[in-house]
């Protein structure tokens, strides 16, 4: 079957075995499927709505850039990672004002057009019983549907991997049926180059879609298609740069975390760049990270605290992963090679530029429904044969796999109805540990009852701002000016450096380390400055305010 070719999949005549009775199940039933699913993902969606803020501190900080867009124009320009997402949450502040609520319902809808649009570019590409697993697993899986209610960038890029991925197939059966010719082809070129231009300011490791779509016409040694893609994507980014140095006189999107990825420690210059070999034990270990540890846990197959990595389970999944993509390029399968191609050299960028503390499972979530289809494929090329037993062994792991990716799901939404029933009511603590509200609540104190003059020193500056309702804090990352002997900063450069700044208080939380455990300690990047100070020059913090009876939350201010 060629599988370029848009069509409705006709059903194969006398199905000798389960793939191919399955294949006929779905093509008769795709209309139900397709709205079974969608209504799935929006189901979820809901039942796991989440109204407040992420500990995780970085939909805070889309959240104040957004608010700065409107309130700071034309000074301020976001350069902490791609920029499209802060610019449009600008827009919805200078439309509606700052509504959490409806920046959320954003997320929702972006997360349930992206599944859409993601089932509709690939439907017939690949075989159903590959297909039908991974469809669920991108309406269904628990991190999706959790960012489908939060504002980090995921729902987002979900809707415009989407956007890209379908008007890719577009470009693709055009291309094959008709060449590649600009002015009958005009407007769909546009619309391609659009989706790669929106989906490289959304993330920065995906700018190699570019590069990615460039190889794939090359390898077809179509050159006009490439100079096409090439030309559709710089008529955005032309316009788009000139913009930005026209309108905020600002850098490209790499400009603000670039000198931050260069170096060994994110959170500590002082250690120097990484070299060449740090770069390779860097993607190596990420590698062992992503591909051994949140991959199978965002299957549901490993326990989200196991933080074991295994370097033989890597090497497993990497090799089934380039089978499934030989498999595709055997069978000359266009649609699969270019996803392929874009997904594999955005997982390997990433992998190479990150630093390995920020192990997070987003980072291979957003690459997971493609290799998932590689993985799969693979198991179904060697098991595609009348009588194979392998077919009854594959079904049952795609169906474990499944029912895993379901089941996380609706347990995690139950078991948030009546946290989200008493936020959506009023009360916007509710949900999170004792120490995290105490630092909200001690960030909302500085709002009401601090000067507007003041300038209030947040391990959690977004957040704060988030809850200080709209308050701006001075944000601390990391030791300042640190003491080489004592790993705490030196009191009088520190004192230096605030007073610089014109900071005024300070937020002293007691943060946990472990979200489950109190007695595990607590994040202590803010005592170490300030311990320092107050041992020193104890006249210069004054403690006024106590937020909470334990694990509580001080407010000093600092006496020049």
């Amino acid at each position: 079957m060629n599988k370029d070719k848009k069509v409705a999949i006709p059903l194969i005549k006398n199905p000798k075995t389960v793939y191919e009775k399955f294949e006929n199940w779905a093509s008769k039933n795709d209309t139900k499927i397709f709205y079974s699913l969608t209504a799935l993902c929006l189901l979820l969606s809901f039942i796991s709505f989440n109204a407040r803020i992420s500990e995780a501190h970085d939909d805070a900080l889309y959240l104040e850039g957004g608010w700065r867009y409107v309130n700071e124009f034309p000074t301020y320009f976001y350069t902490q990672n791609a920029p499209l997402y802060p610019m449009f949450l600008g827009l919805l502040v200078k439309l509606f004002g700052f509504k959490l609520i409806l920046f959320k319902l954003f997320s929702v809808l972006f997360t349930v057009v992206g599944f859409v649009l993601f089932y509709k570019a690939l439907k017939g590409r690949i075989p159903a019983i590959v297909f039908i697993p991974v469809a669920i697993f991108q309406a269904a899986n628990h991190l999706i549907i959790y960012y489908a209610s939060m504002t980090f960038t995921e729902a987002i890029y979900f809707f415009l991997q989407g956007m890209f991925f379908f008007y890719a197939v577009k470009i693709i059966d055009t291309v094959n049926k008709d060449g590649a010719q600009l002015k009958p082809q005009l407007k769909l070129w546009l619309l391609f180059g659009l989706s790669m231009f929106l989906i490289s300011t959304c993330k920065s490791s995906a700018v190699v879609v570019v590069p990615a779509v460039l190889l794939f016409f090359a390898f077809e040694k179509n050159w006009k298609a490439a100079g096409f893609s090439l030309g559709s994507f710089l008529v955005f980014k032309v316009i788009y740069e000139g913009l930005v140095r026209i309108v905020w006189s600002a850098q490209n999107q790499f400009s603000g975390q670039s000198k931050i990825l260069l170096q060994k420690d994110p959170y500590n210059k002082a250690l120097g760049d990484e070299d060449f070999g740090g770069f390779i034990q860097r993607f190596i270990d990420n590698c062992n990270l992503g591909l051994s540890k949140r991959f199978y846990q965002l299957l549901g197959w490993r326990d989200e605290n196991n933080t074991d990595v295994y370097g033989f389970l890597t090497l497993v999944t990497v090799a089934i992963i380039i089978i499934g993509f030989w498999k595709f390029f055997k069978q000359k399968n266009k649609v699969m090679l270019l996803f392929a191609l874009f997904t594999g050299a955005q997982i390997i960028l990433s992998y190479f530029i990150l630093q390995t503390r920020w192990d997070q499972p987003r980072i291979t979530l957003i690459c997971m429904p493609v290799l998932l289809i590689l993985i799969l494929y693979a198991f179904y090329s060697f098991t595609n044969k009348p009588g194979s037993m392998g077919q009854m062994i594959y079904i049952v792991l795609a169906v474990l796999m499944m029912g895993s990716v379901c089941i996380s799901s609706f347990k995690r939404g139950f078991k948030n109805i009546p946290i989200v029933q008493k936020n959506l009511k009023g009360d916007r603590y509710y949900g999170y540990t004792p120490d995290w509200q105490n630092f909200l609540k001690a960030s909302e104190w500085c709002a009401d009852s601090l000067s507007k003059e003041s300038l209030v020193a947040s391990r959690k500056a977004p957040m704060s701002f988030v809850y200080g309702k709209g308050k701006k804090f001075f944000p601390i990352y990391s030791v300042i000016k640190k003491d080489s002997l004592t790993e705490q900063s030196n009191p009088d450069s520190a004192l230096a450096f605030f007073q610089k700044n014109k900071v005024t208080h300070v937020i002293l939380a007691s943060l946990r380390l472990d979200p489950n455990n109190a007695s595990a300690g607590f994040i202590n990047t803010v005592h170490n400055i300030f311990a320092p100070i107050g041992q020193k020059y104890p006249e210069k913090l004054k403690l006024v305010h106590t937020e909470g009876a334990f694990e509580q939350a001080y407010i000093y201010e600092i006496k020049y």
